[in-house]
């Protein structure tokens, strides 16, 4: 892993038509940006779906009550309902019919990735097997629910669309590596347009995994905090529409940047070697210099080890950027985080409103980046966002203003 072995295409800038958020701090950029300049947090400490396990946790309000239309029924279950509340914030499923006016609904591919998808459907059905045969109920449509390709197929169906229809599951970085996968597919002249996003949920799965590692906090998430204790599990769904040839883009996709360190299944390597590399990628994908960036979204999970080697990777690429971690507003998304954090770097860039870290109470001596305590505002061109998953997979996203 070195970077000779990087032989970057020239920068091509996409245009981001439009975007949207949905998580425990609010549905839509609207109420995203004023959570953040209130310095509020969407995290609670409460329980889900009856586990007697409580944990400071970012749940999505109203998910329960959405009632997908008939056509779509098969594919009801939490994670679905979430991904439908997100399509219908800030109008974004409109804009993606404006796109297929332009384009055609088969030059509209969808990029989606998940972690867990929609797994909490099976485990619910666990509940109710024969008691005989121990066969799951015919109820559980697996391929429409748990299965990892269930979002793209919900969102490619909800929309209405016939393009390419990917789906990518590598842990935290997914919802930001489809990103590049969308990009590479405009880039071949394959698609038009692309709607690229995440969404993940919460589920037992999820809930109790992290606890038997150890990473889930017992009180809030407190990215670099020198009592930081481990991370708060969050819901969100965010979808960005990237168009050849947009009238009047939100934002511009300068570069992605990808890596994979294959250093330890849930570790990162404690230089942030690998991170560097996806840094450097993103800058040299973008043709800017790394004093062009005005702030940087950190991946900021709030857990020691991977604090710190980002702060170590960040020291190596942006020493003198500011930065901040949002996941103590919106809790760690899993596998919407990187497309959830996409939409802030975007919110930063047109508001021009740099984020501080919400729930930071004594910053951790040893972390030696440009922290933002507070949020500030400042005047940006370009903004960055970090995404780094199990098993090594890391990706850093460089958003801009018209090129």
């Amino acid at each position: 892993m070195n970077d000779e072995a990087l032989s970057p295409r020239p920068a091509q800038h996409w245009p981001v038509s439009a975007y949207t958020m949905t998580s425990a701090l609010g549905r839509g950029v609207a109420a995203h940006a004023q959570g953040l300049r209130d310095g509020r947090s969407g995290l609670a400490l409460q329980s889900f779906d009856a586990a007697p396990l409580e944990a400071w946790l970012g749940l999505v309000d109203g998910v329960d009550a959405v009632a997908l239309p008939p056509a779509l029924q098969a594919f009801d279950c939490r994670n679905n309902r979430l991904a439908w509340l997100g399509l219908q914030a800030d109008g974004f499923a409109a804009r993606v019919q404006q796109a297929v006016q332009r384009h055609g609904a088969h030059r509209v591919g969808v990029f989606m990735g998940t972690s867990t998808s929609g797994i909490l459907q099976t485990e619910q059905a666990y509940h109710h097997r024969d008691p005989q045969t121990g066969a799951l109920p015919a109820t559980l449509h697996y391929g429409e629910t748990h299965n990892t390709g269930s979002l793209s197929r919900f969102v490619q169906a909800a929309l209405g669309l016939s393009g390419p229809v990917w789906s990518v599951s590598t842990a935290c970085s997914s919802g930001a590596k489809v990103f590049g996968s969308a990009e590479r597919l405009l880039a071949l002249g394959l698609i038009d347009a692309a709607v690229v996003g995440g969404v993940d949920s919460l589920c037992l799965t999820t809930l109790y995994g992290f606890n038997s590692l150890e990473l889930l906090s017992p009180e809030i998430c407190r990215p670099w905090d020198a009592q930081r204790h481990g991370l708060s599990l969050g819901e969100a769904a965010a979808f960005a529409l990237l168009e050849r040839d947009a009238a009047e883009p939100a934002a511009w996709l300068w570069g992605v940047g990808e890596s994979s360190d294959g250093h330890h299944m849930s570790s990162p390597l404690p230089d942030g070697a690998g991170a560097v590399l996806a840094m450097r990628h993103a800058l040299e994908r973008a043709g800017v210099q790394a004093g062009d960036i005005g702030y940087v979204n950190l991946h900021g999970t709030a857990t020691p080890n991977n604090d710190a080697a980002e702060d170590q990777a960040m020291r190596v690429v942006f020493p003198d950027v500011p930065c901040s971690s949002t996941k103590g507003a919106t809790g760690h998304t899993l596998g919407a985080a990187g497309a959830l954090e996409a939409a802030l770097a975007m919110l930063a860039l047109q508001t021009g409103y740099l984020p501080g870290g919400t729930t930071l109470r004594q910053r951790d001596p040893a972390l030696q980046a440009n922290y933002l305590p507070a949020g500030r505002q400042a005047e940006i061109g370009l903004a960055a966002s970090n995404s780094f998953g199990f098993g090594g997979t890391n990706t850093c996203l460089i958003f801009g203003v018209a090129p």
